[in-house]
């Protein structure tokens, strides 16, 4: 194992050094939080596939395939699907906004202060997400050093909260284009081939296995139906990933871009449902079925190879848990804190504001590794978190960039109804039912119409600041001026 060893520290210390040189590009708020909005086309799909697809699409994804053949993709290809339908309706306009969070624009919209309340339920999804990323270092770290959870979890969440830390988004944007390549060459280039031809081919395959392993809809229709409701319109909403829009270069970037990266998303799917298939041949009796990816590369990948694709697992969990950190730290700071004690400063774009947001991240990660260690289911966890999302913020957002009509009281009484639907009905029905997030959602959309229909229409003038602002003719907001050489 000396050679995977190897690979694994040399790719640790490289993130490390990458938060390092980061921290040199990050002068500004605007370079901290968005990497300064000027990612171009190759940067900005590397990582806005490295971002969604983590842990849970990973060894989450070969676990799926495993259990249900090659029907288990679903669930990270209706991630694809979600990051399809972002990028080709909505991305350029969100890119155009200048905005650091999905609360800023709902205060946009609509004229009034939803931000703290709207921010109070993004925080609470982005911290559970962070916290499901960092649970899944102790799976890896076992495999590689038979080591202690605790341990692993605070071994892998110290070194994303420290390059995190130093170079905010210009630090993840350089690992996340790291883990990009990582993944690719570990996951599609290497350990695809490899397991498809341990297992005998898709021949022996289909002689060993049921044919449901080869039904596209072997998983379910309702299941389907309720990875596209959470996963497809989560991705819509999320902070962490309205937040990789933000670093776009322009519309062209953030609508091409995202189109790759969700493209990428669909072929990784399939391929980490194809391995899990090919686990199943190979070990047919396994305890659980995410134990699938540890295994088949333990005891099939040769000696390096194997270090590989453990650093494409470790790149994949990496990826998600620092966007989402940054993205719960940025919630934290700038929807919460500064709103709480009226200090949203109009007055320049300094130091002090990067110092801030790099004291939250600290903050939120220490955090986010304490909470870490205490759960232990990690799918309860995943399930929490975009049950919130959906139910209480999915309505509002998506109203307020489609429907004139809705107002801001339409957009607090549909975040307070859903959040608190999602959670009442998950402690009836139980956290991993799916009429949660049915019932969550429609309650939310009830109280939106019918709240907005009973108020009086947003003010007119809000309303041509906000489409002077999506059609990109409306400054950025004068506390963080676009750089000059953009």
């Amino acid at each position: 194992m000396a050679v995977d060893y190897t690979v694994i520290v040399v790719y640790l210390a490289g993130m490390l050094a990458m938060g390092w040189w980061g921290m040199r590009r990050a002068k500004s708020k605007s370079e901290f939080l968005v990497a300064g909005r000027r990612l171009g086309p190759a940067m900005y799909s590397g990582t806005m596939a490295a971002i969604v697809l983590g842990g849970a699409s990973t060894i989450g994804g070969v676990g799926l395939g495993y259990q249900y053949g090659l029907s288990g993709a679903w669930m990270v290809f209706t991630i694809g699907l979600g990051l399809l339908a972002l990028s080709v309706f909505f991305s350029a306009r969100i890119a155009r906004l200048k905005v650091y969070t999905v609360s800023e624009m709902l205060d946009l919209r609509y004229g009034g202060r939803a931000g703290v309340i709207s921010g109070v339920v993004m925080w609470a999804y982005t911290l559970m997400l962070a916290v499901t990323s960092t649970i899944a270092y102790a799976t890896i770290f076992d495999v590689l050093f038979d080591m202690n959870r605790t341990v692993a979890i605070i071994l892998g969440g110290s070194i994303v909260v420290a390059y995190s830390t130093l170079g905010g988004m210009w630090s993840i944007t350089l690992t996340d284009m790291v883990q990009f390549v990582v993944k690719t060459i570990g996951v599609l280039l290497l350990l695809l081939p490899i397991a498809v031809v341990k297992a005998g081919g898709f021949s022996e395959m289909k002689a060993k296995l049921p044919t449901s392993y080869f039904d596209p809809l072997g998983i379910g229709g309702e299941t389907i139906f309720t990875y596209v409701l959470i996963y497809t319109f989560g991705m819509l909403i999320g902070q962490d990933i309205w937040q990789r829009v933000f670093t776009a270069r322009g519309d062209r970037t953030a609508k091409w871009g995202g189109t790759v990266a969700g493209t990428y998303c669909l072929a990784y799917a399939l391929a980490g449902a194809v391995i899990g298939t090919a686990a199943k041949v190979l070990y047919p009796k396994l305890g659980s079925p995410d134990d699938a990816f540890a295994t088949i590369v333990k005891d099939e990948l040769p000696v390096g190879v194997r270090g590989l694709v453990l650093a494409a697992a470790l790149a994949a969990v990496m990826s998600t848990s620092s966007g989402a950190l940054i993205a719960c730290a940025t919630v934290a700071n700038n929807d919460i804190w500064s709103r709480l004690r009226g200090a949203v400063r109009r007055d320049g774009d300094g130091h002090d504001e990067v110092k801030g947001n790099r004291a939250f991240i600290l903050i939120m990660g220490v955090g986010v590794i304490g909470t870490a260690i205490a759960l232990n289911n990690v799918v309860e966890a995943l399930t929490v978190a975009y049950n919130l999302l959906v139910g209480g913020l999915l309505v509002p957002i998506l109203g307020g960039l489609l429907w004139k009509r809705g107002t801001v009281q339409g957009a607090l009484a549909s975040v307070i109804v859903g959040g608190l639907a999602v959670i009442g009905l998950m402690a009836g029905y139980g956290i991993l039912a799916n009429e949660p997030v049915y019932y969550g959602l429609l309650a939310s959309l009830a109280a939106y119409v019918a709240v907005s229909l009973a108020t009086r229409p947003t003010d007119e003038a809000v309303l041509i600041a906000w489409r002077e602002r999506l059609a990109g003719r409306s400054p950025e907001l004068a506390s963080d001026p676009v750089p000059a050489h953009q």
